[in-house]
């Protein structure tokens, strides 16, 4: 029986791959920094192991005998700015995993990624486009993703056998932190009346772990993945949640000035962090290709109205989440 460990087992992502390997029939291994933390997983039958990815030591009990880990915990940058200091940590984090894994000689190292490594521009991208480092003004969150990666990378020349995913928008159920509660928050006040000219691929989170699992077990060592849905317009996308909640369409293109002064603002608290390092590059926000994805990992992206759906219903059956 497959023994898998997943880094992050308590979050959005992680807690998906968790279920989705026990539905497998995998023996299934959580890592978490608190005791009785266990996000959507609850009573499921997952071993719980204590530690913290900045101090090394603290997790090896989890990785010994580990056949495949999933380290979808990587370091989140809770701010735009101070970039150095954040991609200092984002590193030293990354490297305490990789030579975890080195040491315990993990079978398969499936590393989550980011949308963002694959860079901006015009047009349809793929795996072969790549984010310019320090092309994204002050962004901590692109020059974190495309550091971390690039430590990914460098351990898959001496023979770690990594394999990077790069999931888009991920939406859906099971939320545990309720990151993307506030679009289905304004959307049910009524307040969902703006949009950008922006393009977004949104994919549903059940999906993205499915691919994780098909990586680790037919992914190529060495190679990326962008795990990508449904292209559509940032208008579309609004629209729709709003359909989803009786609410009227968009009608106010919101000015691109404004835009600018939110992600200015967006610097002062960790709380607009998120959305202030994604809105700075939304001019050259891309559609994705996911063909390759599709192909070997059968990746096969479900109706973007049902991934909506299960979402607006799994944070409405959460009393005072979206009211």
């Amino acid at each position: 029986m497959t023994t898998a460990l997943v880094l992050g087992a308590t979050g959005f992502l992680g807690g998906h791959i968790a279920l989705a390997a026990l539905a497998r029939g995998w023996q299934v291994r959580g890592l978490r920094r608190r005791q009785g933390s266990k996000g959507i997983l609850g009573s499921s039958d997952v071993a719980w192991f204590e530690g913290d990815l900045y101090l090394p030591g603290t997790f090896d009990a989890a990785f010994d005998g580990a056949e495949i880990v999933f380290h979808a915990a990587a370091y989140y940058p809770n701010r735009s700015g101070e970039v150095g200091r954040q991609v200092s940590a984002a590193v030293s984090q990354m490297r305490n995993v990789l030579r975890a894994a080195r040491s315990h000689r993990v079978g398969r190292l499936v590393y989550t990624s980011s949308l963002t490594t694959v860079g901006v521009a015009e047009g349809r991208v793929d795996e072969s486009h790549y984010y310019l480092p320090g092309s994204i003004h002050q962004s901590a969150y692109y020059e974190c993703k495309f550091a971390m990666e690039s430590e990914a990378y460098r351990e898959t020349v001496s023979g770690l056998p990594v394999i990077i995913l790069n999931p888009t928008f991920v939406l859906g159920p099971g939320d545990v932190h309720a990151v993307f509660a506030d679009i289905f928050r304004l959307a049910r006040r009524g307040l969902a009346a703006f949009w950008l000219p922006a393009t977004v691929n949104v994919i549903d989170v059940r999906d993205v772990a499915q691919a994780h699992l098909r990586a680790a077990e037919v992914g190529r060592l060495g190679e990326r993945y962008l795990l990508g849905g449904h292209n559509l317009s940032l208008r579309e996308l609004v629209d729709s949640v709003n359909r989803i909640v009786g609410k009227p369409p968009a009608k106010i293109r919101l000015p691109d000035a404004v835009v600018d002064l939110a992600v200015g603002l967006s610097g002062l608290t960790p709380s607009l962090a998120f959305a202030g390092n994604h809105l700075r590059a939304f001019r050259r926000w891309p559609a994705y290709d996911s063909c390759k994805a599709e192909r070997e990992l059968n990746l096969a992206p479900r109706p973007l109205m049902e991934t909506l759906q299960d979402a607006s219903d799994w944070y409405q059956e959460r009393e005072g989440w979206i009211q």
